[in-house]
């Protein structure tokens, strides 16, 4: 009886395990997809004729001398109206020419506001002193790095004519693809990403999370960042939708970010982001029984099993061994197991010869974001005073 009860509570961790892996990152996308494919985004808007909202766009920068120039005349070159919005870029300490070329845009333009701070302490305590100093009834938060359209300021701040929207998503666009790393793979996971965000907007308006390189939000539903989490942009997101309002993705506001490359530092900033995913769920977790319908649905479904994917994995290959004393079957499973556990150390070899298959490089990458969030977990409970960041390293 105990044998037989072992084998169907292996069994039962095994299935289980598997198939909520699989529905987050499978079955729910093709649900959300199938279920908005007919819809869009039938929300009151601002045409170009209407008096427009005023708009801060806040930027804060440490280190970002190769773009920030860059980024601050794609900004300017906006076709919303000049008059109409300002920009505050805040320098959290940074050691290079950053500072000086920020000085030079405010020297320059009227609307361009700098505030260099001389102690290091995270953009979550930028982005707040900053959010006291704007006057836009709009607030855009957006990274040195990531680019304008002329039309992408506009396509952000149209819906807010709406009066339950209370943030917009821009559609990330990925640029310098190469092949000897992962940022193909991580194109292609950033670019679905962006597809199930807007369909969770389509159906419920129930965003999960903006791409944190640029989304807008109303300036009365601004909370501040606490000063050590991690994931800003999240935080900001689920306190707007605990208030009743709507998080929506516009794929129609265009911003372009070159993406990582590297796996080492993009597994670093993945663990960084891991420990403020679970920063978020601990201040978050009544939000998995909210009365919103699809907030918790969404929550669940395209966060929180992914969040606690690597522990699913771990039960899954544990629960595999144990099965394969008592079936056979799972003896060959279990050799599949090991054989999928081992294809990124081969990618990793045939990348050492400049041999890249980008099929084993997908694996390598669902691999690396796993690990990462694995660590990022026990980063969570260790305790920070700031959530002071080092930028990821971008080919421009």
């Amino acid at each position: 009886m105990v044998y037989t009860m072992c084998f169907w509570l292996a069994l039962v961790a095994f299935t289980v395990s598997v198939f909520l892996i699989f529905y987050s990152y499978a079955l729910y996308p093709w649900l959300v997809f199938y279920l908005a494919r007919n819809k869009t985004l039938n929300l009151s808007s601002y045409s170009r004729k209407d008096g427009l909202p005023f708009v801060s766009i806040i930027i804060a920068a440490f280190n970002e001398e190769k773009v920030i120039a860059q980024k601050l005349q794609s900004v300017l070159d906006s076709d919303y109206p000049a008059s109409n919005f300002e920009v505050l870029v805040g320098s959290d300490a940074s050691t290079d020419t950053t500072n000086s070329i920020a000085e030079g845009f405010a020297g320059k333009y009227d609307n361009v506001h700098f505030f260099p701070f001389s102690k290091r302490r995270g953009k979550g305590n930028v982005i707040n002193d900053l959010q006291k100093h704007s006057k836009g009834t709009v607030l855009v938060f957006t990274d040195a790095n990531v680019m304008f359209e002329e039309s992408t300021l506009f396509e952000m701040v149209r819906y807010f004519r709406e009066e339950s929207v209370g943030l917009v998503d821009t559609r990330m666009i990925n640029t310098n693809i190469r092949q000897e790393g992962i940022s193909f793979q991580e194109k292609s996971y950033i670019s679905r990403e962006v597809k199930i965000k807007h369909a969770e907007s389509l159906l419920w308006g129930t965003m999960m999370g903006p791409f944190g390189g640029c989304f807008a939000i109303r300036r009365e539903l601004f909370s501040p960042v606490p000063r050590n989490f991690l994931v800003d942009d999240f935080y900001i997101n689920m306190k707007i939708l605990a208030k009743g309002y709507q998080c929506i993705n516009n794929p129609d506001a265009r911003v372009y970010e070159a993406v990582p490359d590297d796996l080492l530092a993009e597994f670093r900033r993945k663990k960084r982001i891991g420990a403020g995913n679970f920063q978020n769920l601990r201040a978050f977790y009544p939000m998995l029984w909210h009365k919103t319908p699809g907030l918790s649905f969404s929550y669940i479904s395209h966060k929180v099993l992914r969040w606690f994917g690597p522990f699913l994995m771990i039960i899954a290959f544990v629960a595999n061994i144990w099965l394969a004393f008592y079936h056979p079957l799972f003896v060959y499973v279990l050799l599949l197991h090991g054989l999928l556990l081992l294809l990124p150390l081969f990618d990793f070899l045939l990348k050492k010869l400049h041999i890249h298959n980008k099929h084993l490089r997908f694996i390598s990458h669902f691999y690396g974001m796993n690990l990462a969030m694995f660590f990022g977990f026990f980063k969570s409970f260790k305790k920070s005073e700031t959530n002071v960041w080092r930028p990821t390293e971008r080919s421009q």
